[in-house]
């Protein structure tokens, strides 16, 4: 097997460096029309996530709340 066409591995940092996916973001900003929040968001990458779960983000004080399991900070746009 020629090296030039083996597989690149992808747990080299090059490799790390250009891998997103679309659930890689730590912050969102959540419309109220887009309650209740639950994470993951839609559109984010599931096979390798957690289970979906509903954060209560609008009896929050603060308007912020982060998911239990990814720690994903979600921010209430203010009314």
């Amino acid at each position: 097997m020629s090296l030039k066409n083996a597989m690149p591995n992808p747990h080299s940092s090059d490799a790390q460096d250009k891998f997103t996916t679309p659930n890689d973001r730590r912050s969102y900003t959540i419309a109220r029309a887009d309650l209740p929040l639950h994470c993951p968001l839609p559109g984010m990458s599931l096979w390798d996530s957690h289970p979906l779960v509903y954060i209560p983000i609008e009896d929050s004080k603060k308007g912020r709340m982060r998911c239990p399991y990814c720690s994903t900070e979600y921010v209430l746009e203010p009314e």
